[in-house]
């Protein structure tokens, strides 16, 4: 790029486009950011108090998150439930997730995470207490981003030290006619 921030001959890459998940995966994503975050935000939280710095990254980073829903949205070709459940490979990329599938119907998607390499990293680098700001609290948000329209509950977090994270999704009933699969 160029210092007026036009192409040059040959640039091939476009950085205005988030695509880093794409190629290093989220996990190793949500670890760079987390090495990089962690002693900043305790610095931050010693000098501001924890309680402020932490709403404002959460508000910070669910608006992220549901920036990236649009733009996962736009990347899958839809926002149906069929278009989100072929999303959940780049969530499980690298075995990042142990998902078990409830159910996966034209308007519903409720699965549970048996295993979450996410809390895992958190609670490895000693910040469980992040690992929700950082990347269970996105959930809600992306979705919203992906369909305004769609719901997700869920009740329960392997980060909150449940046995599992239970993820039930219900998206609007205006998406089309179901094929015989349930899509």
């Amino acid at each position: 790029m160029t210092e007026n921030n036009t192409r040059q001959e040959g640039d091939t890459q476009d950085y205005s486009v988030d695509r880093l998940s794409e190629t290093i995966g989220i996990l190793t994503r949500r670890e760079t950011e987390a090495r990089i975050l962690i002693p900043i935000l305790r610095d931050l939280g010693e000098a501001f108090g924890k309680a402020a710095v932490l709403e404002t990254v959460s508000r910070t980073i669910m608006n992220i998150a549901e920036e990236q829903g649009r733009e996962l949205a736009k990347f899958m070709g839809g926002n149906t439930a069929k278009d989100f459940k072929e999303a959940l490979a780049f969530w499980t990329r690298d075995d990042a997730l142990e998902i078990e599938m409830k159910e996966s119907a034209f308007q519903t998607l409720c699965f549970n995470v048996t295993r979450c390499r996410y809390a895992e990293m958190y609670r490895a680098l000693g910040a469980s207490d992040l690992g929700a700001v950082f990347s269970c609290n996105r959930d809600a948000a992306l979705i919203r981003g992906f369909n305004p329209g769609a719901v997700m509950e869920r009740n329960k977090t392997i980060m909150a030290g449940h046995p599992v994270c239970d993820f039930r999704y219900t998206f609007p009933g205006d998406q089309g006619e179901p094929s015989a699969d349930g899509f």
